[in-house]
């Protein structure tokens, strides 16, 4: 979800005739800012895992750190708490391996599942930390309502209506919708529709009546068989006061502020509300596939809000939120697939606030080595850049080319992406690339329906053939007005209903009848698009018209 500034991104320039108004454990941060690595820890947590109603925490040592007593102790720590600060859960004797067993507590005032744990020794009186913390690392073990995923097919959409017949005549597969946590927590104003649930020994309210349109667009999709992508947003509201980051509650306005992971009251309130989501869309009112946790989390001044520019704090508070939503949802549905999200501003700034997509990755995904690392999937969105360009076969040279430094991802380079997302640093637990969705993807007609169809042609076919690509939803049904201010016009239909000439290409995309599209894409293109996507061959211009 781009808003319209950064939709139109700033300090591009088009032609004249084209005229937009526009801390993790062992770091820490410096007075200037500065990170400080420190030095390496002696023991290591090898593994972390649920077995029946306990937890194993399996741990080798380097070198035994010496202690007073020849003992180690294992804390149990809340994610906004760091060192020996926390609940000493097990001990074992020090030395080159231990094992520590304690109990889960699922449910219970002091669950240990979305807690971290660390190893520390006793010295001259005070505990030494001598691990890096550790999250549980399978909460799936203990999952009681895990469905069947609905996986069966790439194609999706941004819907703005429930017309189950457009989509059906589309060949719809995936649809994405928007969760805003602060509107469904609190009491509802009638006190019959208020929602108490009980979670970890404490009382919640949530908003039936905030919550009923959730529960009827999820029944709604599950009943005519569309996998469904919820993306939780953190939006302000009274009731959600508790759930604003500390470093989020100065008067900055956005659609989505960074999750309290720095205070306990936030932080309980977030486990209760990831644990009551995944017990309410994993069955009883509907089906729930794939979270977001955020959206386009890079983006900081405009969608994971937090008065911080320096990227560690702001990545290791989005982690710990990350985790929560991992542990509480897994725990619940094993199927279900946990996502982050970023855009396509690979390694450029559209906004100077915001963090670089590759260097916010890179930092993601070292957090969750470091402290245990589960099967988390990624959402991307690679729009145009600019976004109102509409050639997505023939971007301009100065943002999108075939190097690891381009400034943006967009669908004529994907590739760049998914083939660095096969590092072995980045593989999942199994050895898996992850899964890849392109959450968010659209193209705009203010410049020719012809342009729109064709560049949605040469996208969808880029993604088809791409084998780590499993969602393609399109970014929008219709269009909207205030976007179009802008010359982003991303709908398959105008304002007025009425279909535009990208409709019938994407319906036939995917599907036996698909030729007939491609050929007029690539009469409209020059190439034949098939050719140009297998053999990954890379076009540019140099300027804004097509022919620069």
């Amino acid at each position: 979800m781009k808003s319209v500034m950064k939709r139109v991104i700033a300090g591009f320039m088009v032609a004249a005739t084209v005229i937009v108004a526009c801390l993790g454990a062992g770091e820490f941060s410096g007075h200037r800012g500065e990170v400080v690595q420190a030095a390496g820890r002696p023991v290591s947590i090898n593994s972390c895992v649920i077995s029946g109603g306990n937890v194993v925490v399996n741990v080798s040592a380097s070198s035994v750190p010496g202690s007073s007593d020849g003992q180690y102790y294992l804390y149990s720590d809340e994610v906004y708490q760091d060192g020996c600060v926390g609940t000493v859960v097990a001990t074992a004797p020090a030395g080159a391996n231990a094992t520590f067993t304690f109990p889960l507590g699922y449910y219970g005032a002091g669950s240990n599942l979305s807690k971290k744990f660390l190893v520390a020794v006793k010295s001259g009186g005070s505990m030494i930390q001598v691990s890096d913390e550790h999250y549980i690392t399978n909460p799936e073990a203990i999952a009681s309502q895990t469905k069947p995923r609905n996986d069966h097919g790439m194609k999706g959409i941004l819907p703005n209506s429930t017309d189950v017949a457009t989509f059906k005549d589309l060949g719809i597969a995936q649809i994405v919708y928007n969760l805003y946590m602060g509107d469904i927590v609190g009491p509802a104003p009638d006190p019959s529709q208020t929602i108490g649930f009980n979670y970890n020994g404490v009382d919640y309210q949530f908003n039936g009546a905030a919550l009923a349109q959730y529960d009827g667009f999820v029944r709604w999709c599950t009943a005519n068989n569309f996998q469904l992508t919820m993306t939780v947003l953190n939006n302000k509201t009274a009731a959600g006061a508790d759930l604003i980051h500390p470093l989020s509650r100065d008067a900055h306005v956005c659609p989505g502020y960074a999750m309290n992971t720095k205070e306990d009251g936030g932080t309980q309130h977030l486990k209760a509300i990831a644990a009551f989501l995944a017990q309410r869309y994993s069955g009883a009112y509907g089906v729930v596939d794939n979270w977001v946790v955020g959206n386009e989390v890079n983006a900081r001044t405009e969608w994971y809000y937090m008065n911080s520019t320096n990227i560690e704090l702001n990545v290791s508070e989005y982690v710990k939120a990350f985790r929560i939503f991992y542990n509480e949802i897994k725990a619940v549905n094993a199927n279900a697939r946990i996502y982050t999200s970023f855009d396509q501003e690979w390694q450029r700034k559209s906004n100077p606030g915001c963090f670089l997509s590759k260097d916010y990755l890179d930092r993601f995904n070292y957090y969750m080595v470091r402290e245990g690392n589960v099967d988390w999937s990624l959402s991307v969105h690679p729009y145009n850049a600019p976004l109102f360009d509409p050639y997505a076969w023939k971007q301009q040279s100065q943002y999108v080319n075939t190097s690891l430094a381009t400034p943006y991802i967009t669908m004529e380079n994907i590739y760049i992406l998914t083939d660095y997302m096969c590092q072995p640093s980045l593989l999942s637990p199994s050895g898996a690339v992850r899964q890849i969705s392109l959450s968010e993807i659209g193209y705009t007609s203010s410049f020719g329906e012809d342009a729109q169809a064709a560049s949605i042609t040469y996208a969808y076919t880029m993604a088809e053939n791409n084998p780590y690509i499993t969602s393609f939803i399109l970014f929008r049904e219709t269009d909207d007005a205030h976007e179009m201010e802008s010359h982003i016009a991303q709908g398959l239909k105008n304002l007025d209903g009425s279909k535009k000439m990208s409709y019938d290409f994407y319906k036939n995309l995917g599907t036996a009848n698909a030729a007939p599209y491609k050929a007029k894409a690539s009469e409209i293109i020059g190439q034949n698009v098939d050719a140009l996507v297998t053999t990954r061959t890379f076009l540019s211009r140099n300027g804004w018209f097509l022919n620069d």
